[in-house]
């Protein structure tokens, strides 16, 4: 950082030596030219001839080196300058080049990032790095840079599709708050040819006219589908690419003996997955507990891989599942936490294979209720691999020859001690939305071939319910041996969402007063209470936002849409770093053997778990807008059609759509709908006419027709055809003007829409849709 200003400030009218020049080079993060230096020094007017002339000099005498916008010590660096990360080496660690430079003077030098794995862990590819330099004698690397800070400001990396035009050429970037073009000077296109997906840099906008972009990465043709998701996976930074030392410790990698560990090989402990699992790393397993004092009652068993037996902490391994936090899940890919020889193979509950794993067994009297557990580090042999649908058949009546046999030992133990538990759960009221799951189907292409919504199983609910209960044992087993970890919370809605949501509900005769401390069951009583009516999925859309969104943390506050005191992610460290951490504290508090949390870990509990919520936002995001752009290119052929859907959501700019058919969100610019004003009216969550009173709301069923698709930007764009109704509101064409939005208006004296609102809704065709609603995630 530059040192205070009066330290390089001369004597008015004089200008400043070399050495105060060079230091002040070196020491900004920012690009230096003769007009920073003047400011700098308080060089005005007639002043700036002479330092002209010494800069110039300067130059002449190699001391700096670039433009008269651009100086800087020739093929050196500063002591201290910012950086941007490129990448990897084959060590697994950041490689950088300066943030800055003149590469008309000279090829930017390679730099390689020391400590990277432990000081810019939440730093990615592409982010800007404040680091200490040291020169080395490494051909490859001639610098070393000492990382201080992550800069959350400068330059932003972002991905597009690179159009030539002439000389130059502009790109189309792929994000949808950036559907702008941004000009591309020829030397900055880093080669790229017409239609590749790029990743490029923002450049500082001149004083006027737009701003440039700089190519940065070239990444191929973006209309293969089966290249879909890196669009994600490089626009979030995402590690694809394991290190070589993480590689090399799961190839050497062997599974532990029983020495230590409580033989479970007997139990015929069952996995229960989606047909498409790619990895099975819990196994569940129950009996009617034959103690006369507990009759009635159930022994339920949860076994999970032991993941901490081949990643130990500090290692190769660990520090980069600590990075990813999490695997991430595309439709045409998984981007997994761990290596495949750990996740798919030592770690996965195969059936008929001795795997090592830590359970948790828990009695449960016959209302449901636990009476006790006990965590045990043991060695499982799973009965049977087992999908969702094939356990639901055989309950069902309909076994096929795999679950025949295990029907009456095994499965309908499994149902029997479930629907004890469940009513437990049902007493314990968690809140109970029905969130429907969208499922996109490939073909052999890697193209959309379907988009369906799977059906809610009841052994979904089982092995959901049986997980929670295991999550709920381990938090309670670390809070009495009195041990850190880090808590799965969420919040309770905030006052002002609660607020929100009953002036909505005031809007449909609903009363919603908050008394006391706020419980799930309020909020079911009214899902209850709308469940068979024209405005269920309003208020459901509506409940569901007014909900905070969970995270990771070593302080407990609970998780109030599961309505638990306490609550830690115990069940899948095969794909998710907080339950490694979890299985850590059980062997370090129960003295279960070697692996268990490190003092090192405890005291950055704080920091990872930072971490690992930040990566979990990441991975949502990501898998998100990679099925968007797959909609939007299995829509793109059918522009013109229509479709019918429901208001998913409202905003001054417009109306967000969910289509029935397929589940993809699309976009109604307000500039579009109807022939009148339209206001954003935030407690009824709806665009009403100020001349009508007709209105859309938010739940509403529409018809709409797709004007526009752009598959690289996961964009739709719709036209409404349904027209708007009335809800009660009576039309006033003198209120809310600050929330008003003009339809597509009728000519008045001036060749205006009428009315005289604030015209807040993009043009026609120019509509981008915004940020949309998050879905809680327990």
């Amino acid at each position: 950082m530059a040192n205070p200003k009066p330290t390089r400030k001369t004597a008015s009218g004089s200008v400043p030596s070399k050495q105060q020049v060079l230091d002040f080079i070196q020491s900004s993060d920012e690009k230096v030219g003769k007009r920073e230096i003047a400011r700098e020094f308080g060089i005005k007017g007639a002043d700036r001839i002479p330092l002209k002339a010494l800069l110039r000099e300067m130059t002449d005498e190699g001391l700096i080196g670039g433009s008269k916008k651009n100086l800087q010590k020739p093929n050196e660096l500063p002591p201290v300058t910012v950086i941007r990360i490129t990448g990897r080496d084959e060590d697994g660690e950041f490689v950088a080049t300066p943030a800055s430079w003149d590469e008309e003077v000279s090829p930017p030098p390679r730099i390689l990032v020391a400590g990277s794995r432990q000081r810019t862990e939440a730093a990615g590819v592409g982010d800007r790095v404040l680091a200490r330099i040291e020169k080395q004698k490494d051909e490859t690397y001639p610098y070393l840079a000492r990382p201080i800070k992550k800069l959350s400001t400068g330059p932003r990396t972002l991905l597009g599709v690179y159009r030539a035009r002439g000389e130059d050429g502009v790109i189309d970037p792929v994000d949808r708050k950036q559907l702008k073009e941004w000009r591309v000077p020829r030397s900055e296109r880093n080669e790229a040819e017409d239609g590749e997906l790029v990743r490029f840099e923002l450049a500082r906008s001149p004083r006027y006219g737009s701003g440039t972009a700089r190519i940065v990465e070239r990444l191929g043709n973006p209309q293969d589908q089966r290249a879909t998701s890196l669009i994600a996976i490089h626009a979030y930074g995402i590690p694809d690419v394991f290190p070589q030392a993480a590689l090399a410790e799961a190839e050497a990698a062997k599974p532990p003996g029983m020495e230590g560990r409580e033989d479970l090989r007997k139990i015929p402990l069952v996995t229960i997955d989606p047909a498409d699992a790619r990895d099975h790393d819990d196994a569940v397993w129950a009996e009617p507990d034959d103690d006369p004092n507990n009759k009635g009652g159930h022994i339920v068993m949860v076994a999970i891989a032991d993941v901490s037996a081949y990643v130990t902490p500090g290692s190769a391994l660990d520090k980069e599942a600590r990075t990813r936090g999490n695997s991430v899940y595309f439709p045409d890919r998984v981007v997994p936490m761990l290596p495949e020889r750990i996740s798919n193979d030592l770690c996965s509950l195969v059936e008929g294979e001795p795997r090592p794993c830590i359970a948790v067994r828990m009695v449960y009297d016959a209302g449901g209720h636990k009476k006790s557990h006990r965590f045990i580090r043991g060695m499982m042999q799973s009965a049977a691999s087992l999908t969702y649908q094939q356990a639901q058949a055989a309950i069902d009546g309909n076994p096929d020859d795999q679950a025949d046999p295990l029907l009456e030992p095994v499965l309908k133990p499994l149902w029997a001690a479930y629907r004890a538990m469940a009513k437990a759960r049902d007493h314990r009221a968690p809140l109970d939305l029905d969130l429907p799951e969208r499922k996109i189907k490939l073909n052999d292409k890697g193209e959309v071939a379907d988009i369906v919504s799977p059906p809610r199983l009841e052994a979904h609910r089982l092995i959901e319910e049986f997980m929670i209960a295991a999550n709920v044992a381990a938090a309670e087993t670390l809070e009495s041996e009195s041990t850190p970890l880090v808590y799965r919370v969420h919040d309770a809605p905030s006052d002002e969402k609660v607020a929100a949501l009953s002036d909505f509900l005031r809007t449909l005769d609903i009363t919603f007063a908050k008394a006391g401390v706020m419980k799930p069951a309020q909020f079911n009583r009214i899902l209850d209470m709308t469940k068979d009516t024209p405005v269920a999925d309003l208020v459901q859309e509506v409940v569901l936002r007014s909900q905070s969104q969970a995270e990771y943390t070593p302080g407990n506050y609970g998780h109030f849409g599961l309505n638990l005191r306490r609550y830690a992610h115990f069940t899948s460290p095969i794909r998710r770093y907080a339950d490694l951490i979890v299985h850590r504290a059980l062997i370090r508090a129960l003295g279960l053997g070697d692996g268990g949390l490190t003092d090192a870990e405890i005291e950055r509990l704080e920091d990872t778990a930072q971490q690992i919520s930040d990566t979990e936002r990441r991975a949502m995001s990501a898998e998100r807008e990679t099925v968007d752009r797959l909609i939007a290119s299995y829509l793109a052929d059918r522009v013109g059609a229509r479709f019918h859907g429901k208001i998913s959501g409202v905003t001054r700019s417009g109306l967000f759509v969910q289509l029935k058919e397929t589940g993809a969100d699309g976009f109604i610019p307000a500039s579009t709908i109807g022939d009148e004003y339209y206001y954003h009216d935030e407690t009824h969550r709806a665009l009403v006419g100020e001349d009508t009173g007709s209105a859309y709301q938010l739940g509403d069923f529409v018809e709409v027709k797709l004007v526009e698709a752009i598959p690289t930007a996961g964009a739709l764009r719709f036209e409404i055809l349904t027209e708007g109704r009335q809800i009660g509101i009576k039309p006033s064409g003198a209120r809310h003007k600050s929330f008003r939005t003009r339809g597509r208006g009728k000519p008045g004296a001036h060749g205006r829409g009428r009315g005289k609102g604030k015209k807040t809704g993009p043009k026609p065709g120019k509509g981008k849709p915004a940020k949309r609603p998050k879905r809680a995630k327990r």
